[in-house]
């Protein structure tokens, strides 16, 4: 093999950077030409390619966001797009692909090696962290670390004013980022859709906190909660209990921006290498993954199939520490 592609794909996550960085540097470490596809799939389909080198990736392992830009694809949903994209790499001498992206990433890079033949090592770049085969993605520290910072703040005015406070944080699918999140800011409930939550549930959890003189009460609900987003949960826990002062934030897409934390900058970076010497040992359709500290190799089909569970002990730990 001698040159390789990297794109970013999917959500943002903080990190992304420093991993284009390591496989970029990776690659020239071991001979390989290296390209940057600009935008994933639609970059490839549209030839969207740029050269890199060394000075390419100077000065971005700190920065948030990715220099390669993101974006979704309909078209490479389709046989005319991915025959656009595979003509796009054959006229770059394209031999082989890291793809940094989460579930819709890896499941196009299956699709794709099967009708094309690419081979294609994915890492694992998602803030939700819910990708089975690794043990954290890129991004979700940095992005517990911003919530934990806006939960912090949103206490402390709660607790000033004897406010309730409903915090939505992001997690379509999986409580990640809210489980962390409301143990670090000691958060009375969390929600997240692993675990069966109820209004009742909410509202027997507020009036003891109640009881108990509690000054103030942080509930963190995850988006993919099933009951009902935060300000659905909370019109309802209004609705039964019109004493309290209720308020509901919704952090959004600030969990995706700003600075890696040194985890992510560490992490993105072993990712970056592992994909690069994966595909120089001809492996393939494979994630690259950090299980207890080690780089293990996940089948694309596996990461994309099989369900990450969430550690049963951390909702364990909340409902004990918030007595």
């Amino acid at each position: 093999m001698k040159k390789i592609a990297v794109f970013t794909s999917g959500g943002d996550a903080p990190g992304m950077n420093a991993c284009i960085r390591s496989v970029v540097r990776g690659a020239i470490y071991n001979g390989l030409e290296i390209m940057g596809i600009k935008r994933g799939y639609k970059g490839m389909i549209n030839g969207d390619f740029v050269e890199l080198n060394s000075q390419s990736v100077s000065n971005i392992i700190q920065r948030g966001g990715t220099i390669l830009k993101s974006a979704r694809s309909d078209e490479f949903r389709t046989r005319t797009g991915r025959k656009k994209a595979f003509e796009n790499l054959q006229k770059h001498g394209i031999e082989g692909i890291v793809a940094i992206g989460g579930n819709g990433t890896f499941t196009g890079a299956e699709i794709f090696y099967q009708e094309y033949g690419i081979p294609t090592i994915g890492a694992p770049g998602t803030i939700d962290n819910d990708l089975y085969g690794t043990d954290y993605t890129i991004g979700f520290d940095t992005a517990v670390n911003t919530a934990l910072d806006a939960a912090d703040k949103i206490r402390d005015t709660a607790d000033s004013h004897d406010r309730v406070f409903f915090i939505e944080v992001m997690g379509r699918d999986s409580g990640y980022i809210a489980i962390q999140t409301g143990i670090g800011c000691g958060a009375e409930l969390v929600m997240i859709p692993e675990n069966p939550d109820s209004i009742e549930g909410v509202i027997d959890i507020l009036q003891k906190n109640k009881k108990k003189s509690k000054s103030s009460s942080i509930v963190i609900v995850a988006e993919g909660e099933e009951v009902g987003d935060a300000h659905y949960v909370s019109v309802k826990a209004k609705e039964k209990l019109p004493q309290f002062d209720i308020r509901v934030t919704t952090l959004g897409h600030i969990q995706r921006g700003g600075a890696p934390t040194a985890i992510d900058r560490i992490l993105s970076s072993r990712l970056g290498l592992a994909a690069v010497e994966a595909l120089i040992n001809g492996r393939k359709n494979e994630m690259v993954g950090v299980v207890n500290d080690k780089i293990i190799h996940t089948s694309f089909k596996e990461a994309i199939n099989n369900k990450k569970p969430l550690n049963t002990d951390l909702i364990k730990m909340v409902n004990i520490l918030s007595i």
